[in-house]
């Protein structure tokens, strides 16, 4: 490993715990990320209560064993963990017959009342990231994925790419794309919250 990457730390906890069988070190890893995913498992299945339970089938694959982690170079356990989670939530759409578009003020209305009882409403409570959140509703699904993963979870182009199963290449344009898209959608936001103030 060069001096230039910090250690996997997470990676070498999951690994401790499929060798060692121990709890804790899952527990840290299910304290740190359990939030965050059920945010970015919501953007797909738009139910704050079906975002948790597959939060919970996630987890309940990583203490079984059946999804394969190994530690490469450039792919974080985040990045891995992040796409088992998507592919949960695409079992869930599949089977369900769950078309992942809702519309806007039902995406808006979700997460106004689970705002109030839920830990998404902690994960939006800086002012920022609500609106940038609430913007990304009305772009393509796509486009909301990524953005996410880049923007809520600060990660590089490369792991997104991995997560999403597209190319390098691909990733870059559907960023940028989403970008335009929610540099669009946050201005409308803006002008209309001006309006209301005026």
């Amino acid at each position: 490993m060069g001096k230039w990457e910090m250690p996997d730390i997470d990676g070498q906890l999951f690994v401790r715990f499929l060798n060692q069988d121990a709890q804790d070190a899952l527990e840290v890893i299910f304290d740190k990320y359990r939030d965050s995913l059920i945010l970015f498992l919501y953007g797909f299945v738009q139910n704050v209560d079906v975002a948790e339970e597959l939060m919970m089938d996630t987890f309940a694959i990583l203490a079984s064993g059946t999804a394969k982690y190994k530690e490469k170079n450039g792919a974080s356990f985040k990045t891995w963990l992040f796409a088992v989670a998507k592919n949960q939530a695409l079992i869930y759409l599949r089977k369900n017959k769950v078309k992942f578009v809702s519309s806007a003020s039902d995406f808006l209305n979700n997460v106004e009342a689970d705002a109030a009882s839920h830990p998404i409403g902690m994960l939006l409570q800086n002012e920022t990231d609500s609106q940038v959140y609430r913007a990304m509703k009305s772009i393509d699904a796509d486009y909301r994925n990524a953005l996410f993963l880049l923007y809520f979870e600060n990660m590089k182009p490369e792991q997104i790419s991995r997560i999403i199963k597209k190319s390098i290449k691909q990733t870059y344009n559907i960023l940028a794309r989403g970008k335009e898209a929610l540099r669009i959608a946050y201005e409308r936001m803006g002008d209309s919250h001006l309006a209301g103030e005026g």
